[in-house]
């Protein structure tokens, strides 16, 4: 058994040295490669692809400085590059990386209580619990506990208190309010009797312009058809220019002229132009762009009839409503609307038309609860069936226990340590990486199966299934399997001890999640930061993919951006692993603390100079992550638990339960004081704080506003001096919000929230922290919003912005190449008559390679 024990500290070094070769090889890489492949390392400081607010000064060029300039930056820095979601996702791996650097006291009390007098284990199982003798020793434990997951329960409180306020600010702003995603509510489940217009403009004040989605497949498909010719068109074209420069390139190396010089068929012969099989594998083979010509204007016919027709179409059982601004769109969203219950329900704010799930629209309530259940059935079975392999990694990572009782597996005690230490160690690791990044794709597939209306929804729920996917296989399951691979011989000596047994070996499974920190600190963060997935996606399939000017540009100009549905999870795992073992075995804080430091440099560098932003969510994964956290802490909680009760510690057993109701009832007091407020925009953050003014939320007359208005044409002093009054205050909520913040004054319009400014004369940021209501409340969290929060969005014209995209689709154009003979010009003579095309801002290279030069124009 000393031996199997023995292999924990060499498991740890192995993977420990392992990994940081790995990391040091793909920061190597990052290094030397950042300043010559600007396109992958930083698209959004070197080119034109983003709005210019959105585009980061450059980074030095010092290999390391960089990295100094880069943690310096202000919040509203990130905030502007990463969007409300980059920035709260950073900030709660900062957050957690503090926090665990905090935990790191905890080693004060709990290494000299583990290590000493004890049963003697080795290794890194010293200095865990494992190795406690003494019940007496565990009030050193619960005692701990109580102030380290104590703290935490108030830090993820202070974050929700900071969230809120920073959220209800941003939401506030001109940038956000003035959206018409925020002026637009979509209302799911509407019965027939108000799938009229007419109705909701009775039913409440505002409204500027209602869109009733109607169900129309065979205009959809008929679309789809389109689309697939007009794309066939534009591959067969770009190749056929193609072919015809190649050849002239090679009649000029051979001084050879071709004539007439004016026709594509001289550079072209008739075999060699692009051909099909349009009605499946058996049929005849037919000229792709001729045929794309004659099918395409009668297509487009059928199409346009139909978008003629469109209101005609059976009506989808949802309504998307513009209102005048922010104010009257969440008086909406925050009502209840209709006496009967799943009626004119879930309702839906704040989504772009790009985002709606256009096919969920149709479902009745009872078809939407019917596929929630599919849906979450479907994922039970397969977090179920998953597992299996995962329980196979866990046996694996302890698999050296195993031999006292399987001596056909005792050749791998024979092995090298450094080799031992792969198996055990960074094998097992790897392999459950890899299980878990399996599974975003199919929870987001059962996430649109759901009936979820937009894409916030689809990584709203996939952040919930993948998380409980994550704690069940990637941290229980691993566990239990692990901890029953460490303790194999001692259940099979004592089956009746089997549970107590387990417990008592939990902490030997504490190495395997050593390991796994290390991975993911290192490896993973190391190769993110390397980029080799946008390397091999931009130079190696770009190069055998992309054989058109459009899917060129659309390679160059398409920047990457985050699934916070199946990131956040990720990390938020990692965060509840490492709180389950911060007490059992102290050890893990250390490498927690340094691979979540290692993770937000690496994804702070990417989400401010390499990714865009995702569908806009709002910042609204965080508060999901935060309470997610809370697993850890019961985890934590509920492991010592068994543990002191196998160690038969009566006191420390009575002293948990405490610290577990305390838990229970922080937790929920913390969710029911937040709330609904962590969804809606509250009225005094969209109101003026004087009364009368517009803001960017509300611009509609209110009756105050009218009363004020009629109290100034009456001569009274008293009226007057409270007039008076409230213009001072006004004037000086004003001068602070200038003074303190990036906008500018003469687009500053106070709110009422604004007056909830608190300032206390101390620099003492330990009190400074026990006081969010003061530091981290309405009016300061204002203070970290860039200035281009303070600038309306450009207002188009939102007639058709919301109708279904089928109603209005045009046709799509062709973007062709210009040849140096003049060929594309006669091309586009001929396919203009059907669709538009253009040879404008293209052409070839020297090799007869073709390049864009710059946007399609069309």
């Amino acid at each position: 058994m000393v031996a199997s024990s023995s292999t924990s500290t060499s498991t740890v070094i192995t993977t420990l040295v392992t990994n940081i070769v790995l990391c040091g090889i793909f920061v190597t890489c990052f290094l030397l490669l950042r300043l010559k492949f600007k396109r992958i390392y930083s698209p959004k400081a070197s080119f034109d692809l983003v709005p210019e607010e959105k585009k980061p000064e450059p980074l030095p060029k010092d290999p390391f400085r960089w990295v100094y300039i880069l943690l310096t930056k202000p919040h509203s820095f990130i905030l502007q590059q990463a969007g409300l979601d980059g920035y709260f996702f950073l900030r709660y791996i900062l957050v957690m990386a503090m926090f665990f650097m905090f935990g790191l006291l905890t080693w004060i009390i709990l290494l000299p209580v583990n290590a000493t007098n004890g049963n003697n284990n080795p290794g890194l199982d010293q200095l865990s619990i494992a190795n406690v003798k003494h019940e007496k020793r565990y009030y050193a434990h619960v005692l701990v506990g109580w102030v380290f997951y104590g703290s935490l329960i108030y830090v993820i409180y202070r974050e929700l208190f900071f969230y809120n306020s920073l959220r209800s600010a941003a939401l506030s702003s001109p940038k956000y309010a003035r959206q018409l995603s925020s002026r637009t509510v979509l209302f799911k489940c509407v019965p027939d009797s108000l799938l009229d217009e007419k109705q909701f403009f009775k039913m409440f004040d505002g409204v500027t312009r209602v869109h009733i989605p109607r169900t129309c497949r065979t205009l959809e498909a008929k679309i789809k058809q389109r689309e697939g010719l007009v794309t066939k068109l534009e591959v067969a074209e770009n190749k056929l220019l193609k072919l015809a420069v190649k050849h002239k390139l090679k009649a000029d190396k051979k001084g050879e002229t071709i004539e007439p010089a004016d026709e594509i068929s001289a550079y072209v012969p008739e075999k060699k132009r692009p051909t099909f099989k349009p009605h499946g594998m058996f049929t005849l083979k037919v000229d792709t762009i001729r045929y794309c010509l004659e099918e395409i204007p009668k297509i487009d016919e059928e199409i346009k009839q139909m978008q003629k027709n469109f209101r005609s179409f059976k009506p989808k059982n949802s309504l998307i409503v513009e209102f005048e601004d922010q104010y009257k769109a969440q008086m909406a969203y925050q009502v209840t609307v209709h006496h009967n219950p799943l009626r004119m329900q879930p309702t839906i704010t704040g989504v772009e038309p790009a985002d709606i799930n256009w096919s969920n629209l149709r479902m009745f309530w009872w078809e939407a609860m019917t596929r929630r259940t599919i849906a979450f059935v479907a994922i039970c079975a397969l977090i179920i069936l998953w597992s299996i392999p995962v329980a196979f990694v866990g046996v694996i990572s302890n698999i050296t226990y195993l031999t006292n009782k399987l001596p056909w597996l005792r050749w791998i005690l024979k092995m090298p340590h450094q080799l031992l230490g792969i198996i055990t160690g960074l094998l097992p690791t790897i392999m459950l990486s890899i299980l878990m990044a399996l599974l975003p794709l199919f929870i987001r597939g059962m996430a649109k199966v759901s009936g979820v209306a937009s894409a916030q929804e689809v990584e709203n729920y996939t952040q919930r299934a993948y998380f409980g996917f994550q704690v069940i296989n990637g941290f229980l399951v691993t566990t239990i399997a692990s901890s029953a691979a460490s303790t194999v011989t001692q259940i099979v000596e004592s089956p009746e001890r089997a549970l107590s047994i387990l417990a008592g070996g939990l902490p030997k499974s504490s190495n395997f999640y050593i390991s796994f920190l290390i991975l993911q600190g290192l490896s993973v963060a190391g190769g993110s930061l390397f980029q080799v997935v946008g390397l091999f996606l931009y130079y190696i399939l770009g190069y055998l993919l992309d054989g058109t000017l459009r899917k060129k540009y659309a390679r160059f100009s398409g920047l990457g951006s985050m699934g916070w549905g199946t990131t956040f999870p990720v990390f938020t795992n990692l965060a509840v692993i490492t709180l389950a073992y911060s007490i059992i075995s102290p050890m893990i804080l250390l490498f927690a603390t340094v691979a979540f430091f290692l993770v937000y440099i690496t994804y702070c560098y990417n989400l401010t100079y390499v990714f865009i932003e995702a569908p806009d969510n709002r910042g609204r994964h965080y508060p999901t992550a935060l309470y997610q956290t809370f697993t850890g802490i019961y985890l934590g909680q509920i492991c010592l638990l068994g543990i002191f009760a196998v160690g038969k510690g009566w006191g420390p057993i009575v002293l948990q339960v405490i610290g577990l109701i305390f838990t229970i009832y922080c937790h929920l007091n913390i969710k029911s004081s937040f709330g609904i407020l962590l969804d809606v925009v509250p009225v005094d953050c969209m109101r003026p704080l004087d009364g009368v003014s517009h803001t960017p939320s509300s611009t509609s007359e209110t009756e105050y506003r009218k009363k004020i208005l009629d109290r100034r044409n009456r001569k009274s002093k008293k009226l007057e001096k409270e007039i008076e009054n409230e213009k001072e205050e006004n004037e000086r909520v004003k001068n602070n919000l200038a003074n303190d913040t990036e906008f500018q004054e003469e687009g500053i319009v106070p709110l009422l929230a604004d007056r909830d400014f608190k300032t206390l004369n101390t620099p003492n940021p330990f009190f400074r922290f026990f006081r969010p209501d003061v530091y981290l409340n309405y009016r300061h969290a204002k203070e970290l919003l860039p200035a281009t929060f303070n600038i309306e969005p450009e207002q188009t014209n939102s007639k058709h912005a919301y109708n279904l995209p089928a109603a209005t689709a045009a046709c799509p154009s062709v973007w062709i190449p210009r040849d140096p003979m003049g060929l594309s010009t006669i091309e586009i003579s001929e396919i203009s008559k059907v669709v538009e095309v253009s040879d404008e801002n293209s052409g070839f290279d020297e090799k007869g390679k073709i390049r864009f030069l710059g946007a399609p124009p069309l």
